[in-house]
């Protein structure tokens, strides 16, 4: 059986954090998240990383990860751009971005054959989490089961302000029923006690701690490009005149669920999640990659 693939979503413009993070330098010899991930991905037994980048962007990627990862691990890159003829869509949309993340894997469905991972370029999501989704595209996917890393949702959440979550429903066998995408989330301080809200309409309403959080960390088979593929003949031109939709991972899980063509394995995970969406994020992800290096988590030079 092949090795699973690391599918990296990289195509973004960065357009809040100002420059392209994922190139950015965060760890103590200039290495990227994205470093970061493919060294975890290695270690637990991937086989091959693709890059979903804008074709312009290739050049640069080229340069900086093709010295460092030669002999290591195979590396391939994946176009994500805004032609939709490949999908027999027969007409122009003039867009400021891309269509969004599962259009993204879509941009894939040619140079991918075997069952593989989805995950951002701006998220440093730890070894266990590639451990775990590696075990699973190894011993438990199948065309109609898949997976998503599910986050503790107080390791993912900020101390400065409100993110957006997509919170996970998960019945008593550990699959997904749903998952709601809440705007507003965010640490309060209740009777000296830490506690974790969302707000929506106004309302505020308490999540329990023990709530599981999606951060865009996925594992399929190939069989997911056909089912999507569909689903975004639909989205485009039921979307076409609004420039902001996007076509979106878990919209795409959402309604295989909801049509009973797929369940979603949540595989939960204890490790600590950290990204960069704004300037003021790189000091303190930096600073979690420094104590991770201390502590001996891992090298001070990856490659």
């Amino acid at each position: 059986m092949s090795k699973p693939t690391l599918l990296i979503l990289a195509a973004g413009m960065a357009s809040r954090y100002g420059s392209m993070k994922q190139i950015d330098p965060f760890g103590p010899n200039g290495e990227t998240i994205i470093d970061y991930s493919i060294y975890d991905a290695i270690r637990a037994g991937f086989g091959k990383v693709s890059f979903i980048i804008r074709e312009e962007f290739a050049d640069k990627f080229k340069s900086i990860f093709e010295p460092k990862l030669a002999g290591k691990i195979a590396t391939d890159y994946v176009f994500q751009s805004y032609d939709l003829s490949p999908f027999g869509i027969d007409r122009e949309i003039e867009r400021s971005k891309p269509w969004g993340t599962a259009h993204a894997v879509l941009a894939a469905r040619n140079q991918v054959n075997e069952p593989f991972c989805v995950i951002n370029a701006d998220d440093f999501y730890g070894y266990e989490a590639f451990e775990k989704m590696a075990e699973f595209l190894n011993e438990e996917v199948t065309d109609n089961k898949f997976s998503l890393m599910g986050y503790q949702i107080d390791k993912t959440l900020s101390e400065h302000g409100s993110v957006s979550r997509g919170v996970c429903k998960v019945d008593d066998n550990g699959n997904m029923t749903e998952i709601n995408e809440r705007l507003k989330v965010y640490f309060k301080e209740v009777a000296g006690e830490k506690r974790i809200f969302f707000e929506e309409d106004g309302v505020e309403t308490e999540l329990p701690q023990s709530s599981r959080v999606s951060m865009n960390f996925w594992g399929f088979t190939p069989a997911i490009f056909e089912v999507s593929e569909e689903l975004f003949k639909a989205f485009v031109p039921a979307n076409e005149n609004n420039p902001k939709a996007e076509f979106l991972i878990p919209k795409v899980a959402d309604e295989l669920i909801k049509l009973g063509k797929a369940e979603f394995k949540v595989i939960p995970t204890s490790q600590k999640w950290f990204g960069v969406t704004y300037p003021e994020d790189k000091p303190i992800v930096q600073e979690n990659i420094a104590q991770l290096v201390k502590g001996g988590v891992y090298p001070e030079k990856l490659f």
